[in-house]
Formats: structure tokens, C-alpha cells, sequence
């Protein structure tokens, strides 16, 4: 029997796969606990739909998230940082404070997005990666000043 799963299932597969299985695992253990359904015409042209609307959302949010990484890729944050001996800076600029600088630009975007390769404690631009989504990424320059 041919079922589509609505739930990733161990050893059998992943929601919205059509997997053929014996009529009785089918009937007594996957559709009666809500793991699958049985594929029928109307079953697999609801998931066709379902997957295409899946699919034009996550086009429109990638598109969305491409254009806020074009807005930034040219913009410099800067951070004031207090210096002491041969300008060296007390303590570093974390994630936290990139983002909360970024929210008073007006983009909300989370700290686990930005992924500095070293820490960000000497005076200069820098360069840091922000990760806005798989398929967008791009560098922000951070800039340290006295």
C-alpha cells in the first residue's frame, strides 16, 4: 500500500514522501497515529499543492532576506570602544551588541545570523559574516573607534 507521510518516520522516511509499505503497518500503525495518509489521487494533489506553497514562501523569504543583505553590504556599523596602552581595546563587541545596533537601524536580525570568524577587540574595520538564511550570506563591516 502506497501512504505519503506527514511526519518523519524512523526507518521508513520523511514527511512527504510517498513510501509503499504492507497494507497492515499502513492501516494499524501509521494512518491510525496520524503518521500517513493513504495516496489517492486527491491526497497527492493536496501535497503538490502544499509543497508548491512551501516552496513560493520560501522563495519570497529568500528574496526578502536578499535585499536586506544588499541594503547592508555597503553600510559600516561603528562602535566606540574605550582603548588603554598602544590603543589596545578593553573587552570585545559581541554578537548582541551588532545586533542590538542593527535593530536601532531598523533591521531585526538575530545574533545567532552573525558569525564572527575572530573576536572583534581591535581598533579598524572588520569584517564579519551574517548568515541571514542558507542561501544569503554576506559580510558586514564593522568599524572600532576611539
Amino acid at each position: 500500500m502506497k501512504v505519503i507521510l506527514l511526519k518523519d518516520v524512523k526507518g521508513q522516511g520523511k514527511k512527504d514522501q510517498i513510501i509503499n509499505v504492507s497494507d497492515g503497518y499502513a492501516n494499524n500503525y501509521l494512518i491510525k497515529n496520524g503518521l500517513a495518509v493513504a495516496e489517492t489521487k486527491k491526497s497527492k494533489e493536496v501535497l503538490d499543492i502544499q509543497l508548491q506553497k512551501r516552496k513560493d514562501e520560501e522563495d519570497a523569504l529568500v528574496r526578502n532576506m536578499q535585499e536586506i543583505a544588499n541594503k547592508l553590504k555597503d553600510k559600516n556599523i561603528s562602535f566606540k570602544v574605550k582603548t588603554g596602552a598602544m590603543d589596545k581595546v578593553f573587552g570585545a563587541i559581541s554578537t548582541k551588541q551588532i545586533s542590538d545596533e542593527l535593530k536601532k537601524m531598523g533591521y531585526n536580525i538575530d545574533k545567532k545570523c552573525i558569525k564572527p570568524q575572530f573576536p572583534i577587540d581591535t581598533l579598524g574595520t572588520h569584517k564579519v559574516p551574517v548568515e541571514l538564511h542558507k542561501k544569503v550570506k554576506f559580510d558586514l563591516n564593522i568599524v572600532l573607534k576611539k
